[in-house]
């Protein structure tokens, strides 16, 4: 009898699963398996949110995998020494499993390559969590896109692959050793009191479902609204493939068909987000160094701040700017902040703060539910002024008029600040007179943003110039 393994990654769903697909489609068994990581206590990638969400989507999938006949087995280790010492005890002749589009990733796929070629057994890697990954979306010249707009316009004229079915039957040889489900003591990690979202893969069509059938229509009004429900909520479901790209891509086409022209417009802008997720895929596939030094060689060396005092006031929400603490508590309690608020907080650090962006990018990776490496880089590189689309560095966003504009009423500040309910609207987005705080238990403002923006003005400029003076010599 024929049997394949299919290693799951970032998948962790039965529906459109490209190589579980192709596994069950030409091999009688399947032998289904997560290869659960070794750390222990602190990592710079992720934390205990993102893990507790794992935790509850590989609980799904087990249950959805016995339904369908089959069992999910449970490792831990290396990843390429525990596929040979599967392939061994079970005879397999094939892994198939779905490529990752991250470096630390593509480094264990070189590996298990030379592995399967030392065994002699097919290795099948396949794509799957992108429409057009790597080298699909190239210039004229054949080179990658530095610019997103110029990407987008050549991504948007591929043909997109469509969805493939779900997996109700496969047969799983039984006996085979599996650890049990992993919970947050697997890495050493305690429950933080984040509130989680529901995780699995009904869930996440849920979800998915909810927003094309409501949200989507009014997504160009409400996107940049953080009190509102006006995004699609599904990031965390496309950084675990709860979801794939392709169902969710041919569900708004879908329901396009019926739209009028606005409705149609508001959809168009969110199918633009997910091009922003591939774009920066693309660019860590080409520029794997972006996640040690700054996109841009110019700003190479900047010199940041050392101030561990003024970051842990970030991380905690207690900066005295309502609107970059709300944003701040919002992550520290729910896994998630709202993008627009994301902007606010990343610029406030590094160009009011003037603390390294690299900082920030570790303690979003370490909170986010839907940390992905590559769309939390290109957005903290781009609000700092490093990245490829970057703001200018002379764009710096003023977290009192932001708040003001997109949270007019208080309505987000006071639900993740609520030492301020009582305030009024007008005086969250103003700098309190000197000495005079909101509220007794709420800080004063921790500095002056005009003050401080003249000072990232002139830091920026100065580097700038002696970097590009450095090159003309």
């Amino acid at each position: 009898m024929t049997l394949a393994i299919h290693w799951f990654r970032r998948d962790l769903r039965l529906t459109d699963n490209t190589a579980l697909n192709a596994a069950v489609a030409a091999r009688e068994q399947v032998v289904p398996v997560y290869i659960l990581s070794t750390w222990k206590g602190v990592h710079r990638w992720t934390g205990a949110p993102r893990q507790q969400f794992l935790v509850d989507s590989l609980t799904s999938l087990s249950a959805g995998l016995a339904a369908a006949g089959g069992r999910l087995l449970i490792r831990q280790g290396d990843a390429v020494a525990e596929l040979e010492a599967l392939v061994a005890e079970t005879g397999a002749d094939a892994i198939y499993a779905n490529r990752d589009p991250d470096p630390f990733g593509r480094a264990v796929e070189t590996r298990l390559f030379q592995a399967a070629k030392r065994l002699g057994v097919e290795l099948h890697l396949l794509k799957d969590a992108a429409l057009h990954e790597r080298s699909e979306v190239l210039t004229g010249s054949q080179t990658p896109f530095r610019v997103f707009t110029p990407f987008s316009r050549a991504w948007a004229k591929l043909d997109k692959p469509l969805p493939g079915t779900a997996v109700t039957r496969l047969k799983t040889p039984a006996n085979l050793r599996s650890l049990p489900l992993p919970t947050l003591a697997t890495w050493g990690l305690e429950p933080d009191g984040s509130e989680i979202l529901e995780a699995g893969e009904k869930a996440a069509q849920a979800r998915l479902e909810r927003f094309v059938e409501n949200a989507v229509f009014s997504y160009v009004e409400k996107r940049d609204l953080p009190a509102a429900e006006g995004t699609s909520r599904l990031s965390q479901d496309l950084r675990f493939g709860l979801l794939s790209i392709r169902k969710i891509y041919a569900r708004l086409q879908e329901r396009s068909q019926s739209l009028n022209e606005t409705q149609a417009r508001s959809l168009q802008v969110y199918i633009n987000e997910l091009c922003w997720r591939e774009f920066y895929f693309q660019v860590l596939w080409h520029k794997p160094e972006v996640l040690e030094v700054e996109y841009s060689e110019d700003y190479r060396g900047m010199p940041w701040k050392n101030d561990p005092a003024a970051f842990e006031r970030w991380c905690a929400g207690q900066t005295g700017f309502p609107i970059v603490d709300a944003g701040m508590r919002q992550l520290r309690q729910t896994g998630f902040m709202h993008n627009r608020v994301r902007m606010i907080t990343a610029m406030f650090l590094t160009k009011d703060m003037h603390l390294d962006w690299r900082m920030g990018e570790q303690w979003f990776m370490q909170r986010l539910l839907d940390g992905e490496i590559a769309s939390n880089n290109g957005g903290w590189q781009w609000s700092s002024g490093t990245g490829t689309d970057a703001a200018p560095y002379f764009r710096i966003q003023n977290p009192w008029t932001q708040g003001l504009r997109f949270d007019a009423a208080g309505e987000y500040i006071k639900r993740w600040v609520p030492e301020l309910k009582a305030v009024p609207a007008p005086r969250l987005h103003q700098p309190p007179s000197p000495g005079m705080r909101l509220v007794r238990d709420y800080p004063l403002p921790m500095l002056d943003h005009a003050q401080e923006r003249d000072i990232a003005l002139k830091k920026y400029k100065l580097h700038l110039e002696s970097s590009r003076s450095v090159k003309t010599l």
